[in-house]
């Protein structure tokens, strides 16, 4: 990692980083949980990081999308659930647990949602950047333009595509949700991101693909199926994406990875059943397997091509038990420990 090159992250973040909490069973390795593993951003921070959280409390883009706000509250509770978390290897060798990890703060939206989205691209293109995996915690799934923005103009996507045609290297968005979020609107809200995102490639000519794994048909218009098709999107409803269909699903995630050259991989928890999430903007009535969520989450994350991943829709106001809130800590938790760096698997980009 570059650490000069997150040197002026602060001056994106409006509230510093809180401190982290846990159980504390001894300060060896073999004792070891995520509350241990994270320092602050300039403070004392490592030579080195695998990850870089990055708070985002907004729910303005629920507020303007109709939905039920609280959601800004999400990246506290999700630090909270998160930090108890224990970084063992287990029976799995292949899950990296001795990680460094660094805690921004957080990006805090009123009203002006758009200026709370260029903080957040230019805080997430400074942590790509640097070598650092950025973990945003949100919010709304408006957070999701502000980490798409960050991730596409990054000098780390230029290195990505081929130097002799100048071209930007091919963008791969995978977003695990229940819905499009394609809507046209007259300002942007958490229904619009990826329409924004889609539009602002079109006009750059550049070449993105956006692929959503979770669609609910009972809760997606047909004009919103009709702006996937036009746009090109790749679905997969949420009916297919059980356990049944893991080996399948799993394939399209394959062929998906294979076919871009870096990833911004966003989880909407509203993808899971309410039962399992009832703490979010929009609970499902169907949804997704937790362990189809994991399973996609680990193949993301050790592809290496992983540029950014964001956590959107966390509602604590709703949060029953903080059921929510653990299951999105364990899912955080998954693609941390299987994270393999983008230079790590990806020669041109080194």
């Amino acid at each position: 990692m570059h650490q000069n090159n997150l040197s002026d992250l602060h001056r994106f973040i409006d509230r510093p980083a809180p401190t982290w909490s846990g159980r504390n069973d001894g300060t060896g390795t073999a004792h070891r949980r995520v509350h241990q593993a994270v320092t602050f951003l300039g403070q004392g921070s490592p030579a080195s990081a695998d990850a870089i959280f990055i708070g985002f409390a907004s729910d303005e883009g629920v507020r303007r999308n109709v939905g039920r706000q609280g959601a800004a509250d999400g990246p506290a509770a999700l630090r909270s659930a998160l930090g108890r978390l224990a970084l063992a290897q287990g029976r799995n060798s292949t899950r990296h647990t001795d990680l460094a990890l660094l805690d921004a703060g957080d990006i805090v939206v009123s009203s002006d949602l758009e200026e709370g989205q260029k903080k957040l691209a230019a805080a997430v293109m400074a942590s790509v950047d640097a070598g650092v995996l950025p973990v945003v915690l949100g919010g709304g799934h408006e957070v999701a333009f502000g980490t798409y923005t960050g991730v596409a103009d990054s000098q780390t996507r230029k290195t990505a595509g081929s130097a002799a045609s100048q071209e930007l290297g091919r963008l791969g968005i995978l977003n695990l949700d229940a819905h499009f979020d394609l809507r046209r609107a007259e300002q942007p809200t958490s229904g619009t991101p990826f329409y924004q995102a889609l539009t602002r490639e079109r006009a750059s000519d550049t070449c993105c693909r956006y692929t959503v794994l979770g669609i609910s048909e009972a809760n997606n218009t047909q004009e919103l199926f009709d702006t996937a098709h036009e746009l090109g999107v790749d679905y997969v409803v949420d009916e297919d994406c059980g356990v049944l269909n893991q080996q399948a699903l799993l394939s399209t995630v394959r062929e998906f990875v294979a076919s871009v050259d870096i990833i911004y991989l966003t989880l909407d928890l509203d993808v899971l059943p309410a039962s399992i999430a009832p703490g979010v903007s929009a609970p499902a009535g169907y949804g997704v397997p937790l362990e189809i969520i994991n399973v996609v989450l680990k193949e993301v994350a050790a592809s290496g091509k992983l540029a950014a991943f964001d956590v959107a829709e966390l509602n604590p106001s709703f949060d029953s038990d903080g059921r929510t809130a653990h299951t999105a800590a364990r899912l955080i938790h998954t693609v941390l420990t299987y994270y393999t760096p983008l230079s790590s698997a990806a020669p041109s980009l080194r």
